[in-house]
C-alpha cells in the first residue's frame, strides 16, 4: 500500500502544479500580457514581418493612449484579425494631410523620433490629401510606420477605443531582435 500511496501522492502534486501554472498563465493573458505576431510590413521599419510582441493589456486601464503608442487593436475591417499601428492623433483634435505631413490642430507633427525624416505620409480615401478631420471623442487616428504600405485610419476611419487591445511593450522574438518598445509621447 505504501508504494500506491506514493504514486496518489505524486499524482496529485503534479496535477496541483499543472493547476497553479495553467491559472497564472490564464490571469497573465487575459489581464496583463498578451503575445501578438507581427503580419506584414506595415510598421517596418519599427518592427519586421514575422516579430512576436508583448503587449500589455493593463497599461490601457489606469493610463489612456497617447499618440506615438504603438497598440494592438482588431482590426475594423475585419473583426477576427489584429493590427498593430502607432496612435498619431487624440480624441478631440483635427488632423490634416498636408505636403506628405502630419497637421494635428494646425501644428505640423514631428514624428523624427520614431521616422525616417523622408518618410511622407499621403493621404487616403477618409482622410485626403488637403482635407482636415475632427476626431470624435472616443475614438483615435493610427497609423503604420511605413506609411505606403499600411492598411490604416486614412483608409478605413476612426479607431474606437474599446477596440484598442493593448500597448506594445517588448520585441521578444526572433531572439537577435529582443528589445524594449519606448512608445514616444509627442
Amino acid at each position: 500500500m505504501p508504494f500506491v500511496r506514493k504514486i496518489y501522492l505524486f499524482l496529485l502534486d503534479t496535477v496541483q502544479t499543472l493547476l497553479l501554472a495553467v491559472s497564472i498563465m490564464l490571469v497573465f493573458y487575459f489581464f496583463l500580457f498578451r503575445p501578438f505576431q507581427v503580419h506584414g510590413e506595415s510598421m517596418y521599419p519599427t518592427f519586421k514581418n514575422n516579430e512576436f510582441v508583448l503587449t500589455s493589456l493593463i497599461t490601457l486601464r489606469f493610463n489612456e493612449p497617447k499618440r506615438g503608442d504603438v497598440i494592438v487593436f482588431r482590426a475594423p475591417t475585419d473583426r477576427d484579425k489584429d493590427f498593430i499601428k502607432r496612435i498619431v492623433g487624440l480624441p478631440g483634435e483635427k488632423i490634416a494631410l498636408r505636403g506628405g505631413s502630419i497637421f494635428i490642430n494646425d501644428h505640423k507633427l514631428n514624428e523624427d523620433i520614431y521616422l525616417p525624416d523622408e518618410l511622407e505620409t499621403r493621404g487616403g480615401q477618409f482622410l485626403p490629401e488637403g482635407g482636415e478631420i475632427q476626431i470624435p471623442f472616443g475614438s483615435y487616428v493610427v497609423m503604420g510606420d511605413n506609411r505606403i504600405s499600411s492598411s490604416d485610419s486614412k483608409d478605413w476611419g476612426f479607431l474606437k477605443k474599446n477596440d484598442i487591445i493593448g500597448v506594445v511593450i517588448f520585441v521578444y522574438w526572433p531572439i537577435g531582435n529582443i528589445r524594449v518598445v519606448k512608445n514616444p509621447t509627442l
